[in-house]
């Protein structure tokens, strides 16, 4: 870790480079100085992880590849993020420090430069802070926070989605509030409690809260389902690893897709993209189920063979946890329906959807996962992007 000192110097030389930033043109002169100044950085020996991170962004603002605005946000979100977070002690609730300091930092540096757009500061702050949760013990974390952050913002930039501030503020409140229980309930560790809130958020913004909504009803069904006969599969060894706390991997695993879907649906307003979205969760419902409650019936065979596996056994399957995945992926059609994000066509599609996926999950799981080719959060991304898909070409033909 950079030692308290270094972190100051280096603050202060961000808010001066900031503050002199707009002055200095052409933009690679002011991307030399800031290379000239992190070369010097990378010789203390603990900060060059971050002297990279700032090297690499500063390149790419030279070349012309990435605006002012992006370039020096990012700079004050990871930077005076990361100062404000030792400052207050590196606690847990020394996120919560690091969450003000970047955010109001960053529409600072951005209302200085005549350019404000709280979602691109919003989703900037929160890959930092999620980033920064889950590579607290890497002497690397400044640099990967650095080049994350950049490239989310970039994104959101180029996007230039325009949203409601009431909505983005409301959509805030929403994913910390649903991200926080998440992590009180022991559900989630705190990378998923940031990587929550992000999904949460993103959904709302780019959809509307009726498919947070959607993604809620998925989450109360796997953990009620990882819940269930959890001392029973204890004792069979099957339960999910730290009591089924979901972390970063788990949620993004089954949530990218949902996500990819809001934001294209955001974008262009094709209903294509809802079936997208549905067809993700109800793959993603349909897994869990398929997972936890199948392991507590009778032996399973796997999906390749046939043959009898002991239980846990990627790919193999069971007639009981094949029923539970239809019946999730029927549920979370049903509230789709109910929320009047799908029509009655969509309830059989979400259904189909889901085994559909759930069918993938456990092919993936047979091959390739038992082979140490692909981890679980591979299998699990390769679920829900086949039922997604499935949703979308049963929508078109």
């Amino acid at each position: 870790m950079i030692k308290d000192l270094d972190m100051w110097l280096i603050s202060a030389l961000v808010v001066i480079g900031v503050a002199v930033a707009p002055y200095i043109q052409p933009p690679w002169i002011l991307a030399l100085i800031v290379i000239l100044i992190s070369g010097i950085t990378y010789l203390i020996q603990k900060t060059k992880y971050s002297a990279i991170g700032i090297t690499i962004i500063a390149i790419l603002y030279g070349a012309g590849a990435m605006s002012l605005h992006v370039f020096s946000s990012t700079l004050v979100i990871v930077v005076l993020g990361e100062a404000a977070f030792r400052i207050t002690g590196g606690t847990k609730k020394s996120y919560i420090a690091f969450i003000i300091a970047s955010t109001v930092s960053s529409l600072l540096v951005m209302q200085y430069l005549g350019y404000v757009v709280p979602l691109v500061a919003i989703t900037g702050v929160l890959v930092a802070v999620l980033l920064k949760s889950a590579l607290s013990n890497r002497y690397d974390a400044l640099m990967i926070e650095c080049l994350g952050v950049a490239m989310t913002m970039y994104l959101f930039d180029e996007i230039n989605y325009q949203v409601d501030l009431m909505i983005l503020l409301t959509a805030i409140i929403i994913g910390f509030s649903f991200g926080y229980f998440a992590y009180r309930a022991k559900t989630a560790d705190l990378s998923g409690l940031f990587s929550g809130a992000l999904i949460g958020i993103l959904l709302i913004v780019f959809a509307d809260v009726r498919w947070f909504l959607v993604m809620l009803t998925f989450f109360i069904i796997g953990s009620a389902l990882t819940r269930y006969q959890f001392k029973n599969k204890i004792r069979l060894n099957v339960a999910e690893s730290h009591g089924g706390v979901r972390g970063y991997f788990n949620v993004f695993a089954n949530g990218l897709v949902s996500v990819a879907a809001a934001v294209l649906y955001g974008i262009t307003g094709d209903v294509i993209f809802i079936a997208l979205f549905l067809g993700s969760v109800a793959s993603a419902a349909a897994d869990t189920a398929a997972s936890e409650v199948g392991v507590t019936g009778k032996r399973p065979h796997l999906i390749t063979t046939l043959k009898e596996v002991p239980r846990g056994t990627n790919g193999g399957v069971t007639i009981i946890g094949t029923v539970a995945a239809i019946c999730a992926a029927f549920a979370i059609g049903m509230i789709a329906f109910l929320l009047n994000v799908a029509d009655p066509g969509m309830v059989a599609v979400c259904t189909a959807a889901g085994f559909a996926g759930t069918t993938a999950d456990s092919l993936v799981g047979a091959t390739l996962e038992n082979s140490g080719k692909i981890g679980n959060a591979g299998t699990n991304l390769i679920c829900t992007l086949t039922g997604g898909l499935f949703a979308m070409m049963f929508y078109l033909f």
